[in-house]
């Protein structure tokens, strides 16, 4: 193997912008600030979110972002900083990396991801199965 898991996420974050939870949850809350949780529906319903975050499975993201794929989402084509996290910070590096290399300007992530936001006491709440 070349490369490594750790090897690709210490790559990833010396390119990126990364926010500890006191960074991020300064901007919770902010209307030019969506938040994206790239964990999957059961992660989502066993732990919960932070709240109004917007959802996009981490094996989908490139595929909304593209205005070209017939996946796109919208919301990605707005101008706001988006803020992604996962369970511990390691999908969300590599989301945040590939998201800036679309061309998605305004892109960060929480390190420590939905675990150290948890850890530390920020607002949850919880997804059932149909939201």
């Amino acid at each position: 193997m070349k490369r490594g898991y750790r090897q690709l996420i210490d790559e990833a974050e010396a390119s990126i912008e990364t926010l500890s939870v006191e960074e991020a949850s300064t901007l919770f809350g902010n209307s030019d600030v969506t938040f994206v949780d790239l964990r999957d529906r059961r992660e989502l319903e066993r732990d919960g979110r932070i709240p109004g975050a917007f959802n996009c499975p981490r094996g989908m993201l490139e595929f909304w972002i593209d205005p070209e794929s017939p996946y796109h989402k919208p919301v990605f084509a707005e101008p706001r900083k988006f803020v992604f996290y996962c369970a511990s910070g390691w999908r969300s590096a590599l989301a945040t990396l590939a998201a800036q290399d679309m061309g998605l300007d305004a892109v960060c992530h929480v390190s420590g991801g939905f675990s150290a936001w948890k850890k530390a006491e920020k607002p949850t709440e919880l997804v059932d199965r149909k939201g």
